[in-house]
């Protein structure tokens, strides 16, 4: 199943009224285009929950130990510049963006960008609508987003100002400038 997309372009819901229409429905993970479409998404099935979870958790145990950013799961909402709420699979932080919101900003969606995106393509998700996700975060500040395809074990590298860079059959990604020292395996995701 595909994510469904509702247009409520006409009703226009503050980021208020969606943040509470998406605590009444905890059951549905929901995310908002810029243009204001409602996007439902599925859950995922087995295989793509571990795998995500297994990103997950590299990355909060990294980030544990690094102490320099703040790490995300798939049920964190971000408020991007563009108007968008989107919902990476994993993301981080850095420690200095989040200490500059208030408490009640870090207890709603994030009114920041991730400083790293990470979606895992489900068997169910469309390669180009999150390709266009992942253009989405760069395109609001997001410094580098990761495109894991285990399909065709392929990942999709997106930077501010360069082409997409397409690695096949990756061991590892490095988190580069922008996660100094970090280093996904992607023998356990594979």
């Amino acid at each position: 199943m595909t994510a469904l997309k509702i247009n409520f372009q006409s009703l226009q819901l503050t980021d208020e009224q969606f943040f509470q229409l998406c605590q009444d429905n905890r059951d549905l993970r929901l995310e908002r285009s810029a243009n204001g479409e409602l996007i439902v998404m599925p859950p995922t099935g087995g295989e793509t929950g571990n795998r995500s979870g297994k990103i997950t958790q590299q990355l909060f145990n990294w980030t544990e130990i690094d102490g320099t950013g703040i790490a995300f799961d798939s049920s964190t909402g971000f408020k991007l510049p563009n108007g968008a709420n989107r919902s990476p699979d994993a993301s981080w932080v850095r420690l200095t963006r989040w200490n500059t919101l208030t408490d009640e900003q870090k207890e709603k969606f994030i009114p920041l960008y991730p400083d790293l995106a990470i979606e895992l393509l489900s068997p169910t998700d469309s390669l180009k609508v999150t390709q266009e996700k992942m253009k989405e975060y760069i395109d609001n500040g997001t410094k580098l987003a990761w495109l894991i395809n285990r399909k065709f074990k392929q990942v999709e590298i997106y930077r501010p100002g360069q082409a997409v860079t397409i690695l096949d059959s990756p061991t590892n990604l490095s988190g580069e400038g922008i996660l100094p020292g970090f280093v996904l395996d992607l023998e356990p995701i594979w």
